[in-house]
């Protein structure tokens, strides 16, 4: 049998790179190309440890480039597409919308129609929660909540999903879309809530909350994510959706505190406190509440999340401490370079 082979997008960036680690670690018998366009938030020094793995390739692309695809498409053949490229940061697309719709919308056009051509076994588009909207201080987000995006960037998200529905039912593409939870973990870009903060408390800089500080998310470590993905590929049920949280609902100025609280048990000269606390303009269509219900994909595909909210926050803020030199490469905006250098011995 020949080895089952991944093109994976956006698998640079934070969740993505996380992904293909997790597949090199599981799989022995597979080939992953990782195809991504290396702007802001792609760094290719997430995936130091796997560069030199033989089943490991990448090329520099843009999936908004529809010959750049099919080319690399037409050469390698793969089995699976994993579409985590996107334009992921709500304030940008507030800032930029054009550039969002592009990348989210365009560019997962493209992606479709060539998978379509190349009969993959199984596209699998990366979505969140927020195309759900924002709910009250009850209930959950279940995968027949109806859609209401509330800012560019979700419904950027919704419409590619509905694409991908679209391309099930009209051309019998077998695609999958799994909506997650807020990720944390090793490798999250700092413009992020939990790596901004720990970085913060590092600098001593104030650490910015928006409005009161009460915007609640649903959170889960990239490593049950990536582990929920996978299932999703291997058994999922071609055309369907499925839902992936971890029942661990924080508002941010608690999970603000907690990584006060978890640096300063850590690194006590740092001298860490509240005080570090900046409330400040709450950002336009900012939605309340997130919470997920992942019944469907722990009856039907027996997943459940091995990491606690508590051990995984610990563990998060210890590796950015620890990390110095990928930490130090990201503020210092080295990590373009070691990018520019990958792409310039390919």
């Amino acid at each position: 049998m020949s080895a089952k082979k991944f093109f994976i997008t956006g698998g640079a960036g934070f969740i993505g790179s996380n992904f293909i680690i997790s597949l090199l670690g599981k799989y022995r018998d597979i080939r992953i190309l990782n195809f991504d366009n290396l702007t802001y938030a792609g760094n290719l020094q997430n995936l130091t440890r796997v560069e030199t793995d033989p089943r490991y390739s990448f090329v520099h692309g843009d999936i908004c480039d529809p010959g750049c695809v099919d080319s690399v498409l037409a050469d390698f053949r793969p089995d699976y597409i994993v579409n985590f490229a996107a334009e992921s940061h709500v304030d940008r697309s507030i800032e930029c919308p054009d550039i969002v719709i592009k990348s989210n919308i365009l560019g997962v056009q493209n992606l479709l129609g060539a998978a379509l051509h190349y009969k993959v076994g199984k596209f699998l588009q990366v979505s969140t929660d927020e195309v759900y909207g924002s709910l009250g201080e009850r209930g959950f987000f279940t995968e027949s909540t109806p859609l209401s995006p509330r800012s560019p960037y979700s419904a950027s998200k919704a419409s590619a999903d509905l694409l991908a529905l679209a391309y099930f039912h009209t051309f019998g593409l077998p695609v999958n879309i799994t909506r997650c939870s807020n990720n944390y973990g090793p490798y999250q870009f700092p413009e992020k809530l939990i790596p901004l903060t720990i970085l913060n408390c590092l600098k001593g800089k104030k650490i910015p909350v928006y409005g009161d500080g009460k915007n609640i998310r649903d959170w889960i470590h990239v490593s049950d994510h990536c582990s929920a993905i996978d299932l999703v590929l291997n058994y999922g049920v071609p055309g369907e959706i499925y839902n992936i949280g971890s029942d661990n609902e924080r508002s941010n100025i608690e999970i603000v505190k907690a990584i006060i609280r978890i640096v300063n048990a850590l690194r006590p000269d740092l001298a860490c406190s509240d005080a570090l606390l900046s409330f400040v303009e709450d950002r336009k269509g900012h939605d309340r509440r997130y919470a997920i219900d992942a019944t469907k994909i722990r009856q039907e595909l027996h997943w459940n999340p091995s990491v606690s909210f508590e051990t995984g926050l610990r563990d998060t803020v210890a590796w950015y401490l620890d990390h110095a030199v990928w930490r130090d490469a990201i503020l210092s905006h080295e990590y373009r370079s070691y990018n520019r250098n990958t792409c310039e011995k390919r």
